[in-house]
């Protein structure tokens, strides 16, 4: 690595749509260097829209189209922000590696027969190049999709290049909105999958019932005692009977899904129900992981997961006697991981290289992932 590999930018706006993670990093094949990083936050009618378009609702059309160009244009922002704090100008960055927004995820694990698989996200691309004069890869996940993928996830494939030692059983569990993990048996990516809800429902909980973007520390969770009978129907959820590459989103796990299923219970205080939200959390990652054919010695987390103490503590517990840590301890900010996923797939797409891995996703073959959208003519 040297200051004359180039420089590239990810963006990652994920399922928690919590804020924008900005990073700036240096690649040299599978090496990456972080440069700066940057959070860039979205405003509140922003998240609003985002909310109101990932269902269907009328008019979509309509607000897809106004909602891709402004968060186009706030991805664009949020570039120029991350550069000025660097002090970098925009001919010094080679490429922008952009996510966008997902408003849907249906890939063929989850559609029912006959249905048309499909992943979506938004933010402009087009408007991100025009804006900061930087050529931007995006669209990451629908060529998988195309060739039978799942379109997810697509950090294995950079866990394994960024975290993976030889004679050593990690997996790499990012805690967003929704959980995934990878399994690497050594220098070899053996699996990928998502594991179920992150922090998800635990986040739409407590902002319901607490107006709290989110659960500090795990603090009202750790308030209350686990209602077995919820935690057993949760974990009777369809997806936890699948195998092989599979994929899932707020579309299976969401507040409507959580109503129907305390529906049919007596009533419960909602501090316990948040409790076992975070037990359903804990347990189907740790499950996901124990139901691998390799001997798992070492766990790291990343993801906004990672500063739930509650959280950490519980998944220490389950997982023993694996060890368990943040990314850190390997190497790399938990909170920086999926941005920097993004600006590696940007470089391997400029370099003609797969960005996919058919192990995870079930794709028929290993595939160049994302569109370039070039700065200028």
């Amino acid at each position: 690595m040297s200051a004359s590999d180039p420089l590239y930018v990810g963006l990652m706006s994920g399922t928690s749509v919590d804020a924008i993670d900005c990073a700036l990093v240096r690649c040299h094949g599978d090496q990456v260097v972080v440069i700066a990083t940057h959070e860039h936050a979205i405003p509140p009618q922003v998240k609003s829209q985002i909310a109101a378009i990932s269902h269907s609702g009328p008019d979509e059309i309509e607000r897809m189209g106004v909602l891709d160009r402004a968060l186009g244009l706030l991805f664009a922002k949020a570039t120029m922000q991350l550069l000025d704090l660097a002090n970098k100008q925009p001919e010094d960055i080679k490429a922008i590696g952009s996510h966008g927004q997902t408003i849907r995820h249906r890939p063929p694990s989850a559609a029912v027969s006959g249905e048309t698989s499909f992943s979506l996200q938004i933010g402009d691309p087009n408007t991100i190049a025009e804006k900061t004069g930087i050529t931007t890869i995006a669209d990451f996940r629908r060529r998988d999709i195309a060739a039978g993928g799942e379109g997810a996830p697509l950090a294995p494939a950079f866990h394994a290049a960024a975290f993976a030692k030889p004679g050593v059983g990690r997996a790499v569990v990012n805690i967003g909105g929704i959980a995934n993990a990878s399994i690497l048996d050594g220098s070899e990516l053996l699996m990928g999958f998502d594991t179920g809800p992150g922090n998800t429902l635990l986040d739409h909980w407590i902002a319901r019932h607490r107006e709290k973007p989110y659960d500090h520390d795990g603090r009202w969770s750790s308030a209350g005692q686990v209602h077995q009978v919820l935690l057993d129907k949760l974990l009777a959820h369809s997806y936890f009977s699948k195998t092989g590459a599979r994929s899932t989103g707020k579309e299976a796990f969401n507040l409507a899904w959580l109503d129907s299923q305390l529906a049919e219970l007596d009533p419960i205080t909602a501090t316990d129900v948040q409790t076992t939200l975070m037990e359903f959390t804990c347990i189907s990652i740790t499950r996901a992981i124990r139901s691998c054919p390799l001997k798992v010695s070492e766990v790291y987390i990343c993801g906004g997961g990672s500063h739930n103490s509650h959280l950490m503590q519980r998944l220490t517990q389950c997982l023993a006697p694996a060890t368990l840590a943040n990314t850190l301890a390997i190497g790399m900010d938990p909170d920086w991981v999926e941005a920097v996923t993004f600006a590696w797939l940007a470089s391997r797409t400029l370099e003609g290289l797969s960005g996919n891995s058919p192990a995870v996703t079930g794709a028929s073959g290993a595939r160049i992932l994302g569109g370039i959208y070039l700065s200028g003519i």
